[in-house]
């Protein structure tokens, strides 16, 4: 896959994630075939119907326990196989529960900015072993 289009597909991520209504963290994921494709996106929110309601998304004990990581949105949203697709992720790549989800549907590669945000490292790791153990290929671009 040609750096080209590497970034343009994590600027589609980029986009997508300013959809989010969280106020800390807009994630965004872009899922693409083969050829290039776009299949699937998605941004971090609420399931449908669900009121973003203030109070909900500065309280990260509740937000964390309502919202659809980006990631589920797009696996959740696609009407294809996603099995030898890509998965791009921005601003950085999927958390541990994410990633397994992403095994799970015969994606083949992810690609997201790196990030050594201490906040999320522990997560950023054990989402690196099970892409490894999985046979996922795992790139973090420096952007």
């Amino acid at each position: 896959m040609s750096l080209k289009w590497d970034r343009r597909f994590l600027a589609l991520a980029a986009h997508v994630a300013a959809w989010s209504k969280d106020p800390s963290t807009k994630t965004g994921a872009v899922i693409v075939d083969p050829d290039n494709r776009v299949i699937s996106i998605g941004y971090n929110g609420f399931p449908k119907g669900v009121k973003d309601l203030p109070e909900r998304l500065k309280n990260r004990e509740i937000k964390y326990k309502m919202i659809v990581h980006c990631e589920r949105n797009a696996l959740l949203f696609t009407t294809q196989s996603t099995k030898g697709c890509r998965l791009y992720t921005f601003p950085f790549m999927s958390c541990a529960p994410c990633a397994a989800m992403v095994i799970q549907k015969g994606i083949v590669e992810a690609i997201a900015p790196f990030s050594d945000n201490p906040r999320w490292i522990l997560d950023f790791k054990l989402s690196e072993t099970l892409f490894k153990e999985a046979g996922v290929k795992l790139r973090l671009l420096k952007i």
